[in-house]
């Protein structure tokens, strides 16, 4: 790979090379909220951006794929290449591969993909889920049965997209996927969110060496008319009429499973929120998050000889300016 192609992923998080854990995944979580697709519709530029920025982060926080590349820097996709020794006009920029008996070592050792020198690789035909995770890159996919897999990743691992809806995310799914050449059943457990992704062991390409690599699928979450996500909480927005801000009440709200009475207190503004523990999305450990109500007052539009009567009365004898201390920033003179 020429060094011009070469990404550098520290530079694409806008991190150090000493970042910790910690920083590395707090960083991911600020760029991905700002380039989400979902949050920049139709803006191609943001799409690739946040494409980049996942990709930089699956390597960076895998602590075996960031040591290797660490150590390989710009070498760290020659495992894209096909394997024909140190002759094969690939650009090597001087790298010392002295300590390798061959190219094909050099890949071994880059990929991790054996576990002993006898060259068994490590293969499993179970999957598992990570609930919190992000990062891999969408080569295409598929979102029901019937549709062609996406593009071959490197070295036998395939990746794609799949398409939830919110009720199959929360819920769980099982889904039949369509591999080309067989039909396999996934089960997406409940829970997954933007990003999330599940893994099937040995459902790749075969790969130069024999082995079958893996199946990665990253989830993408179909939008909903009324919850969102913000962070690990799920939100939503409820309207209020005037006077159930004033005075309080009691209103019920939707949440994933059902109906839920909520007691709104007196003198609310527009936009606060209002907490329901344990009435959000699953969690990876069981349990489930909060929903977020935020509040939002909403005027009425028509009203009736009596409620235009009662709201003039009131604007009459109102005794409260919402706006009287706003006049100290009227004509600024610095």
């Amino acid at each position: 790979m020429a060094s011009t192609d070469f990404k550098d992923y520290y530079e694409i998080l806008g991190i150090g090379k000493t970042a910790s854990e910690a920083e590395i995944k707090k960083r991911f979580r600020k760029l991905a909220l700002q380039y989400h697709p979902d949050k920049n519709p139709g803006d191609k530029v943001a799409e690739e951006k946040f494409k980049t920025i996942s990709e930089a982060y699956e390597v960076l926080s895998d602590p075996e794929k960031r040591q290797k590349y660490d150590q390989f820097g710009k070498y760290w996709q020659q495992a894209a290449q096909p394997s024909g020794g140190y002759g094969s006009g690939v650009d090597m920029g001087g790298f010392d591969f002295s300590q390798y008996g061959n190219f094909d070592e050099f890949i071994n050792e880059l990929l991790g993909r054996f576990s002993s020198p006898s060259g068994g690789a490590r293969t499993s035909t179970s999957y598992s889920y990570s609930p919190g995770g992000a990062g891999f890159s969408d080569f295409g996919g598929f979102g029901s049965p019937g549709t062609g897999f996406g593009t071959q990743a490197p070295v036998g691992d395939r990746e794609a997209t799949l398409q939830l809806t919110f009720a199959e995310a929360f819920h769980g799914v099982e889904k039949r996927l369509n591999l080309g050449n067989e039909m396999i059943k996934v089960r997406i457990p409940a829970g997954a969110k933007n990003g999330s992704r599940v893994r099937v062991k040995g459902k790749g390409q075969v790969n130069p060496y024999g082995q079958r690599g893996d199946l990665y699928l990253t989830m993408q979450l179909t939008s909903h008319p009324f919850f969102q996500f913000e962070g690990d909480n799920l939100v939503c927005e409820m309207p209020i009429a005037p006077d159930e801000a004033v005075l309080g009440a009691n209103i019920d709200v939707p949440t994933p499973d059902g109906m839920v009475r909520m007691k709104v207190p007196a003198g609310v503004k527009s936009g606060q929120s209002l907490r329901l523990k344990g009435k959000g999305w699953p969690l990876p450990k069981d349990g489930r998050g909060d929903q977020l109500v935020r509040l939002v007052i909403a005027a009425p539009k028509k009203l009736s000889p009596l409620e235009r009567e009662c709201y003039e009365k009131i604007q009459t004898n109102r005794t409260e300016n919402p706006r009287q201390d706003l006049e100290k920033y009227a004509n600024l003179t610095v």
